[in-house]
């Protein structure tokens, strides 16, 4: 059996006390494998008189097994699980010696060699249950243990892990023991590392990344340690428990799946966060909220650690929550509430009306593999979005009252929603059981509408009709127009209001807009009334505060998505006010949701072209606005979606050959990819041209550049090849699967890649069911047919998720893949 069932679970917890691992790698055995020699020392417990049980391990070859010094026979392994049987109360060693094989899938222990310099890097990555590709364990999050760990590796490397590291000479390393953690948590990262190194209030920091990316993070280390310090101290002042592990190192890793992981001691990020070409603020600001996050998950996470995968929204919602919180509090990024606004809480939206929805805190997670699904916009951000009402709600004071509370009790421990419930209860005098029950057990979107009734003398009153069951507080802003400036709107007044309403709430003279959920503080759609929405369409970009435009642009938003606003109409807004927007995030989210939802999916694709045309013009203008270099970061915004947006080569065919934008910015690797990409849709470049630019930049981003251009070209031959490379051979690491997956579809070349829709849904089933939950996770995710917005396809679809028997991983993703394809259908009908 692959995957550990909730009741498994909770019996071993019951007769296991794990206390301590020992385990030595080998990395120096080959290109394919390593060693791994793990000694755990467990007790049974004393009222268990002779007992069966399993430990587990994913091993190329299991060379020897002994308990209590006694040799059980490794063929008794059956699947990932290797049986101990008549187990007597009391202390026992288990030793097992197995030689484990390398991943490329970023699961287990993954293996890079950098194509720039020829170095090779490995990392672990041992979240849910891949731990059991790396060595032996009781694999559950609730068994926490102190780990101890010694690496061979190739002499010139240096290795990483949980804690400080000791070079012992050889090519032998050791790490300090780590306080009690979980099996997921363990962490080692090894290679040829450039570091930069410092203390921080007595703490050593470091920052890591491959030696071919050294001139860009040393370029950013000072940014990236700043924020590491800020953070670091506004926790502790949040916080009264001390930061509880012995260093904090930071790892930016090639190939990595996820945004970060939160191991204690040892961060590991995507290495994308070392930036090689030019990127914008926000993005940087996002650089920077990942590292709260995951510092975040230092205390909750991983100091106090779920029982049971069902609660992995604490972990996640927290961090989220923390993350943005306490960058806008301690750091020179003040305004991150606007960037969550339009970019993460349109992910929980989103996930939370689809039919995979569930409720922050689920009940029905009945293993392993059902709790890997959950790792999503719910999870993420519906779960922050909660907590930050619940802040709103309870007060920051009790809130972190509670949370402290929290981690005094479970220090080292682990823990449940009902064990943080009865912490937050007992900072206040409020029902926060019932809070939890109406906001973290229920699934869907709130829905608030303004009704502005008249009364006597001009005045009016607001009801906000409620569709859904939550409790909200709520601002509203009272919104008048500028009597010296048409174009802009003034704030005559918030109302704190309670949602459900018990009464109307006057409000004065109508006001010329009138804004629910003003400063974002809920997770609800809200609608306009008529004479507010009127004022959206001419003032839109005249409210003063940009975190009051995300709630109007979400929104809108929200009103495409459910068939209320045509998408021609967001257009139109958007080419109004984006070019007088001034907060790049609000740029990046309205254009990015113009262009991959509006243009390419809900307008039919006979009403693309004029779809771009406006966007492109948008686009202009944006360039035009920025040619006095006074704002490079809404230029490059600018620039990028022009790119994205050419309906004709010949504009950015010119920006390549020249290797600039007329008035910049130059084009840097990212820049020359991505138009050598759009050329590759239109049929402007060839395979020369790929294999031309792969010569100027063999990088391990260029490597993915090429294979997202050659999968692009419009040749029936380049698809072929593809798609063979995408779904038989195998060989694709999970970046070049995906940049190959993210080049194949265009909307351009619907004709040409029609007879492979139908073909994806059996050959992503067989590569998913091959090759596990990564490449499943990038196969629904990148390679689903986007573009492709018919009955047919739906049907198709609807047919493998019925007949195909797709991986738990697939199946989700189709599902919510084939959700929004058939809400594409619904708006082009609407």
């Amino acid at each position: 059996m692959s995957v550990l069932m909730r009741d498994e679970a909770q019996t071993r917890a019951k007769l296991l006390d794990v206390r301590r691992y020992t385990i030595d790698l080998d990395l120096t055995t080959g290109d394919e494998t390593f060693g791994s020699l793990t000694v755990i020392r467990f007790t049974v417990l004393a009222d268990h008189d002779v007992t069966d049980t399993f430990v587990e391990l994913k091993p190329a070859e299991l060379r020897s097994v002994t308990l209590d010094g006694q040799p059980l026979d490794p063929e008794t392994l059956d699947g990932n699980r290797l049986p101990l049987r008549n187990l007597g109360a009391g202390e026992h060693e288990l030793r097992v010696d197995a030689v484990m094989r390398y991943s490329h899938t970023g699961e287990g222990m993954h293996r890079f060699t950098d194509p720039t310099d020829g170095e090779t890097y490995v990392y672990t990555q041992l979240f849910m249950d891949d731990v059991q590709r790396v060595f032996a364990a009781f694999d559950q999050p609730d068994l926490k243990a102190v780990f101890e760990l010694s690496v061979r590796a190739p002499e010139g490397w240096t290795v990483l892990a949980n804690g400080v590291t000791e070079h012992l000479g050889e090519g032998r390393w050791k790490a300090a023991p780590t306080p009690l953690i979980s099996t997921y948590l363990v962490a080692v990262a090894a290679g040829p590392w450039h570091s930069v190194r410092t203390e921080h209030r007595g703490l050593p920091f470091g920052i890591h990344c491959r030696r071919s990316l050294a001139p860009h993070l040393d370029a950013d280390a000072d940014e990236i340690l700043e924020i590491t310090r800020q953070c670091y101290d506004r926790y502790h002042e949040k916080f009264e428990e001390p930061y509880p592990f012995d260093s904090y190192d930071q790892a930016f890793v090639p190939e990595f799946n996820a945004g970060a992981m939160e191991n204690p001691g040892l961060v590991t990020f995507r290495d994308e966060f070392v930036y090689r070409s030019a990127v914008t603020d926000t993005e940087r600001q996002t650089r920077a909220m990942v590292i709260a996050h995951e510092m975040a998950h230092m205390w909750f996470g991983d100091l106090v650690t779920l029982k049971w995968w069902d609660d992995i929204w604490l972990n996640e919602s927290f961090a989220e929550y923390m993350g943005y919180q306490t960058l806008t509090e301690a750091t020179r990024f003040t305004d991150t509430w606007t960037d969550f606004g339009v970019v993460r809480k349109g992910w929980g939206y989103d996930a939370d009306q689809r039919p995979s929805t569930h409720p922050v805190a689920p009940e029905a997670v009945d293993d392993t593999a059902a709790a890997l699904l959950n790792f999503d916009g719910i999870s993420y951000a519906k779960g922050a979005s909660a907590l930050r009402q619940l802040v709103a709600w309870l007060g920051e004071k009790d809130f972190l009252a509670g949370i402290n509370t929290h981690f005094t009790r479970h220090r080292f421990g682990n823990a449940t929603l009902a064990d943080f419930i009865d912490s937050l209860a007992g900072a206040t005098d409020r029902d926060v059981h019932a809070w939890a029950d109406a906001w973290l057990r229920t699934t869907g979107v709130d829905t608030l509408t303004p009704r502005i009734t008249n009364g006597d003398h001009g005045t009016c009153a607001l009801t906000v009709e409620h569709t859904g069951s939550r409790p909200h507080r709520i601002a509203v802003g009272l919104y008048d127009q500028d009597v010296t400036d048409e174009g802009r709107l003034t704030l005559r007044r918030s109302l704190d209001l309670d949602v459900p309403q018990t009464d109307s709430h006057p409000i004065g003279k109508r006001p010329a807009l009138l804004v629910l959920n003003d400063g974002d503080l809920t997770y609800a759609k809200v609608r306009f009334d008529p004479e507010s929405f009127r004022t959206v369409r001419a003032a839109l970009s005249g409210l003063p505060e940009p975190l009051t435009r995300a709630v109007v642009w979400n929104a809108l938003r929200d009103a495409v998505r459910d068939g209320e606003l045509p998408p021609a109409t967001h257009l139109e807004i958007a080419r109004a006010h984006l070019p007088r927007e001034t907060d790049l995030a609000l740029v990046q989210g309205v254009l990015g949701f113009a262009i991959t939802q509006v243009a390419d999916r809900y307008l039919a694709p006979d009403e693309r072209p004029a779809a771009l045309a406006t966007l492109s013009a948008l686009c202009r203008d944006l360039l035009r606005r920025t040619e006095d270099g006074d704002n490079p970061g809404l230029r490059l915004l600018a620039v990028r979606h022009y790119i994205d947006v050419a309906a004709h080569p010949d504009t950015i065919a010119a920006w390549l050959a020249e290797g600039t934008v007329p008035g910049g910015p130059e084009l840097d690797p990212e820049l020359r990819w991505r138009v050598l990409g759009r050329l590759a849709v239109l049929g402007a470049v060839d395979e020369a041209a790929v294999a031309a630019e792969l010569r100027r930049d063999p990088s391990a981003t260029g490597q993915e550049g090429a294979a997202r251009c050659r999968a692009a070209l419009p040749d029936p031959e380049a698809k072929r090849a593809a798609w063979e490379a995408m779904f038989t051979t195998d060989d694709l690491s999970n970046y070049l699967f995906t940049a190959t997956a993210r080049g194949f579809w265009q909307p351009e070349q619907a004709d040409l890649v029609r007879k492979y829709v139908p073909r994806y849904f059996e050959d992503a089933v067989a590569v998913a069911a091959r090759r596990g939950p990564a490449i499943a996770e990038a196969a629904g995710r990148w390679a689903f047919p986007v573009h492709a917005v018919d009955t047919e396809t739906l049907r198709t679809g609807e047919e493998c998720l019925r007949d195909g028997g797709p991986i738990p991983a697939l199946r989700r993703k189709l599902v919510d893949q084939l959700d929004d394809l058939a809400r594409a259908l619904r708006v082009r009908q609407a």
